[in-house]
């Protein structure tokens, strides 16, 4: 029997095996950069949030109106508001990014959950943004 074609099967594997390997390693540094994508969304959703806070005291401090003394109150829970969804939206990327390696790890498929992490941020965007529209023409 000719000693190249004997050879091919284990050939074959060992690309098959390197190929594997390679498609967890891009796999792992996409969890990587989804993660860090996060991180620097919540990280812009919470700055905004103290932006805030911080532009409507300087207006409050330059006039002590009615209004302003309101807006600027209004200013702080929207601003708690982002802030506390930048929190919990960092923890939760956090938390997905780690069960998904644990997986990865296992040589099991990372799997995509029924209610994604960016319809739970956006929607407690949205919630935030009625009650701050709320707060801003009930007074």
């Amino acid at each position: 029997m000719d000693p190249q074609i004997a050879d091919v099967p284990n050939r074959t594997t060992k690309l098959a095996d390197d190929r594997s390997k390679m498609a967890t390693f891009r796999t792992h540094l996409a969890l990587e950069r989804t993660t860090l994508a996060w991180i620097r969304t919540t990280l812009t959703m919470a700055s905004f949030g103290f932006g805030t806070v911080a532009f409507f005291r300087s207006l409050r401090q330059a006039n002590q109106s009615a209004e302003t003394i309101r807006l600027h109150e209004v200013a702080i829970r929207f601003g708690v508001a982002l802030i506390l969804v930048a929190i919990a939206a960092t923890v939760l990327a956090g938390l997905s990014h780690w069960f998904s390696l644990r997986r990865l790890r296992r040589s099991e498929t990372p799997v995509i959950s029924q209610w994604p992490l960016s319809i739970t941020v956006g929607m407690l965007l949205a919630v935030a943004g009625l009650v701050g529209l709320w707060s801003l023409f009930a007074g």
